[in-house]
């Protein structure tokens, strides 16, 4: 593992937009989320009936990561984590994740799923940490490159990060 960074996890803001797409745009060029695609999930972020739950990292001024959950009765799904490819090995994916996770708990979900890319090893290798188990294929889900996405599912996902800390 690379050395650790000092980053500050927070909730995501309108205001934070413009850097998530530049990282966005930088990690996933093919199938980057648009910009109105992160207004509608922060639309459903905040209020009584708030369904999701969209975090950042930033290290100084810089937005470095971001990841997003929406909760649905009582499956949660993982629906996009990033980190800067200068931070990739300090653990700020699984600070992300875990975030996640717990989210996943207060909406009291009892199991949440994800897709990843096939080709993307290192991210399966960070949820299979965290106990995330494959249970198939989407044939062609990642557009318009056609990658398969491999679904993972996490039962129980309270266990998963007790113990953990986000702030560091």
């Amino acid at each position: 593992m690379t050395e650790a960074v000092t980053c500050t996890l927070r909730e995501m803001r309108w205001w934070d937009i413009d850097s998530v797409l530049e990282l966005e745009r930088e990690l996933f060029p093919e199938d980057a989320w648009s910009r109105g695609m992160f207004w509608s999930e922060l639309a459903h972020a905040r209020g009584p009936e708030a369904n999701r739950r969209y975090v950042v990292a930033e290290s100084g001024s810089r937005i470095v990561g971001y990841a997003g959950l929406v909760a649905t009765g009582e499956q949660a799904d993982v629906q996009t984590i990033a980190v800067s490819r200068d931070l990739w090995g300090t653990g700020l994916g699984g600070r992300l994740l875990a975030e996640l996770l717990r989210a996943a708990t207060t909406f009291e979900c009892a199991e949440v799923m994800l897709e990843c890319r096939v080709d993307n090893v290192r991210a399966q290798k960070l949820y299979e940490r965290f106990g995330f188990e494959p249970i198939g294929v989407r044939r062609g889900y990642y557009q318009p490159g056609n990658v398969d996405a491999l679904v993972m599912r996490l039962t129980a996902p309270e266990n998963s990060v007790q113990g953990t800390e986000i702030n560091g």
